[in-house]
């Protein structure tokens, strides 16, 4: 198995405002944590993805990656609005395992998707082979329709199957409206199924529900589009471990073939994010 998405952090309060606090995940979470949890889930190597925007902790991700094995890819932060960026960019494109580039778009105005400085840093990252995870909220699918279709070139992974509004017994037509259009687009690389857990408008989990989303992505992505991940150690606040979503994900593509289980769990990671 391949997590292609997880965090890693050294915890501070200034820099971590949004994590709650005496949560699960208040504190660090360092290769030795990985390692750890992987180990236990059965999980062979991971992508992990940026969670402050700063181009320090993308060299901090990196460094890291010569310390554990098991980190096969980084994908980090950039400021792409600013007319510089290709300086830094380049700089972290020239390491064999810095595979994208993310910002928190969920965190923006819809104006943001559609900024013309914006797009012109995103379209320098194909020709450093560099793809682009896409993290929005599901009411933001109809701007980031837009900003797909303005970037053909450039390969995107969409994260957490878009955050969708998860209710019990129910699929959200409007998620599933949105993620139908972006399953047109042949630049659209990859879903991540994860970050799931966290999206829940319950007091508890229903993993029937979360079952659904899995089979609804799968159905409008195919097996050849759709990852395993994790979004540890952001699950923790919903789920008891790590080791519980990858059984969870196990169970889902238990009834596919040998070759989609073996694509979901780890082919389709290797094979989209070069690893």
């Amino acid at each position: 198995m391949i997590d292609s998405h997880h965090h890693l952090w050294k915890y501070t309060d200034a820099e971590y405002g949004w994590i709650p606090p005496g949560s699960p995940i208040v504190g660090d979470f360092l290769t030795a944590e990985l390692e750890a949890a992987t180990q236990a889930a059965g999980v062979d190597g991971t992508v992990v993805v940026q969670a402050r925007q700063t181009l320090e902790e993308s060299d901090w991700l990196l460094s890291l990656t010569d310390q554990s094995d098991i980190i096969l890819g980084v994908v980090g932060w950039v400021p792409l609005i600013d007319a510089n960026v290709a300086e830094p960019l380049s700089r972290l494109a020239a390491h064999d395992k810095f595979k994208g580039v993310r910002h928190v778009l969920q965190g923006e105005a819809d104006d943001y998707f559609l900024r013309d400085d914006f797009h012109r840093g995103l379209a320098l990252l194909p020709d450093l082979d560099l793809r682009y995870d896409l993290l929005l909220f599901q009411r933001q699918l109809p701007v980031a329709i837009q900003l797909v279709d303005r970037q053909p070139e450039l390969g995107i992974i969409i994260d957490h199957i878009a955050k969708p509004e998860i209710r019990k017994g129910q699929i959200d037509p409007a998620w599933k409206a949105g993620m139908a259009e972006l399953a047109k687009r042949e630049n659209i690389l990859g879903v991540k199924i994860s970050g799931m857990v966290t999206e829940v408008l319950d007091p508890e989990l229903d993993e029937a529900t979360l079952r659904a989303y899995f089979n609804e992505t799968l159905e409008l992505f195919g097996p050849d589009r759709v990852m395993f991940g994790t979004d540890w150690p952001v699950c923790l606040l919903r789920i008891e471990s790590y080791q519980r979503w990858a059984e969870m994900m196990r169970s889902f593509v238990s009834g596919l073939s040998e070759d989609e289980q073996a694509a979901i769990l780890a082919a389709n990671a290797a094979r989209v994010y070069d690893l």
